[in-house]
């Protein structure tokens, strides 16, 4: 990057800290740490639950997955909106009304600690193995950008937003994101922009090209239990998925439990509900906006710095080079001629495809694995200055709000459910602030160990998506049996949620059920094992939540 690049980072990055610090510098008690004094606005919960979910993954991996796979991953979205619909109706409210710090003490006054113990330590399990994903991504970026070995920069960013997180608690959390919300939606807005005015063709030429490649597939109707991306999984799977997310898991709940009341904290779901699709449309039409620039700009044959020099070495690589740089010169060839060229475009982008794959082979990798890349490649190389560090940024901010969301949840479950319910019942509030500082300090630096693991593990937004799949169903399982089976008992709902979790782990390693299904799929086996188990009980009153 250039110096204006550098500057533009840096002031951002750090005016998005120091006002979060300030805003979160009164957090001297437990309830102001962790629940931020139930003092928030609707739009700041709003933009954190945005932010949250909004990593620097959607920024770098998205959009290599539209250059790669089209649009059709917008369809994992399509279930969202119904699914805050009816967070927002019954599920938040509930939350609001028993005053619990965790989604996860709500199970102990509906069931009994066994439960709460269990569905806790699925919750640190599922966010600890994706919270080193997270921090993952903006390693990447420093590495691109600066060289760096990867260790230095997870360390780098990991002590940044540790440092931030440890200090201000919930309140410097949602501030920051608040901030970071708008930073990523301006780098966002640039970034579209920037790919679409870099391209020598015009608007309607690059949509031609763009569709003829199979990057514009925004609806899909085929019906495909094994497929990744269609109407249906999209809908059922994808509400599912977002049921548990934004219903269950503790880093989204934590958000709206923070609220000043539960007609703001609707109003932040509500919000969400309709914004989400279209900012990951607009993400994904971004990837196919690179995908169309760099029809005409010759891409190099991985994306990844590192293949790209041990391929360059590698015995054979100008045989390989060539028939690659001519495959690629009759496909920019065959684009040009479009739409009426349509049948030759797509024979030359499946020999440009071919000869791309054989000379990734040469470094021993594939095309996929250098998706995470494709986006910081064409930032770096291609857009002018000041735009490079506002993108940077943007990134930056994406990373330090799913991070710090992150890490703060797991610090919450791990000391209101876990220390101060089993280990220390009777503790000063000093005391458990102290401790939620430290557990926030324990996870961030677990996640910077773990960090290194998850650079080459494909495609980033689906590595995380899968990770939370194989959790997701037995939490929304046990919660629809808490809301909405007054029969069900906690032996029902203890035994339920262990068989939902077989199932899942059954499904993901023997079926090629697409994971998308296992949120809807685990969710059904809870409830209808705990129902089962529940039947076979004797009658008796639900507690009273």
């Amino acid at each position: 990057m250039r110096p204006g690049d550098w500057a533009v980072l840096a002031v951002s990055l750090a005016g998005i800290v120091l006002y979060g610090l300030y805003k979160g510098r009164d957090s001297n008690t437990t309830e102001k740490y962790l629940l931020a004094g139930k003092s928030m606005p609707w739009y700041a919960m709003a933009l954190s639950i945005m932010a949250t979910q909004a990593s620097a993954i959607t920024f770098i991996s998205t959009t290599g997955q539209a250059y790669v796979d089209g649009m059709r991953f917008i369809h994992m979205y399509l279930g969202l909106p119904l699914a805050m619909i009816v967070i927002a109706a019954w599920i938040a409210p509930r939350f609001h009304e028993s005053g619990v710090y965790t989604a996860y003490e709500y199970l102990e006054r509906r069931f009994d600690a066994r439960v709460r113990a269990l569905v806790s330590l699925i919750f640190l399990i599922q966010r600890g193995l994706a919270v080193g994903v997270a921090l993952s991504a903006p390693a990447l970026v420093l590495t691109v950008i600066m060289g760096w070995p990867a260790e230095i920069t997870t360390l780098l960013m990991g002590v940044v937003v540790v440092g931030y997180t440890v200090a201000g608690g919930i309140a410097t959390v949602t501030w920051t994101d608040f901030v970071q919300m708008l930073v990523m939606t301006v780098g966002l807005v640039a970034a579209l922009v920037c790919a679409i005015w870099l391209s020598p063709v015009g608007f309607g030429e690059a949509l031609d090209i763009a569709g003829a490649a199979g990057r514009l597939n925004p609806a899909v109707w085929t019906v495909n239990w094994n497929d990744s991306y269609n109407i249906l999984s999209g809908l059922i799977g994808g509400m599912f998925l977002a049921l548990a997310y934004f219903g269950c898991d503790q880093s989204q709940v934590q958000r709206y439990l923070t609220g000043k009341s539960i007609a703001q904290a609707k109003l932040s779901l509500l919000f969400n509900a309709v914004a989400k699709i279209p900012m990951q449309f607009m993400i994904l039409f971004t990837g196919a906006m690179v995908f169309v620039f760099f029809t005409f700009t010759q891409p190099p044959a991985t994306f990844n710095p590192r293949m790209e020099q041990r391929m360059e070495r590698a015995v054979g690589w100008t045989e390989a080079k060539a028939e690659y740089d001519a495959a690629w010169q009759a496909r920019r060839a065959a684009a040009g001629q479009l739409p009426a060229a349509g049948a030759e475009f797509k024979d030359a982008q499946n020999r440009f495809d071919a000869a791309r794959t054989k000379a990734m082979a040469l470094a021993g990798t594939k095309p996929g694995e250098d998706t995470n890349y494709i986006f910081l490649s064409f930032v770096t190389r291609y857009m002018p200055v000041g735009i490079v560090g506002l993108i940077m940024a943007a990134i930056f901010a994406a990373a330090m709000s799913t991070i710090s969301a992150e890490i703060n949840s797991l610090a919450t479950v791990s000391v209101v459910d876990v220390y101060k319910r089993h280990v220390k019942k009777d503790g000063a509030d000093r005391h458990y602030l102290a401790a939620a500082r430290w557990a926030t300090a324990f996870w961030g630096i677990y996640a910077v160990m773990t960090a290194r693991y998850a650079a080459n593990l494909g495609s980033l937004i689906e590595v995380v998506n899968k990770v939370g799949s194989l959790f997701y169903g037995g939490l929304i399982g046990v919660f629809v049996l808490a809301f909405f089976v007054p029969r069900a008992t906690a032996r029902g709902a203890f035994w339920g949620v262990l068989a939902g979790e077989a199932a899942i782990f059954y499904m993901w390693a023997k079926t090629d059920i697409f994971f998308l299904w296992f949120n809807a799929l685990g969710c059904l086996v809870v409830v209808a094992a705990g129902y089962a188990v529940s039947l076979l009980e004797r009658p008796e009153q639900p507690n009273e939540v």
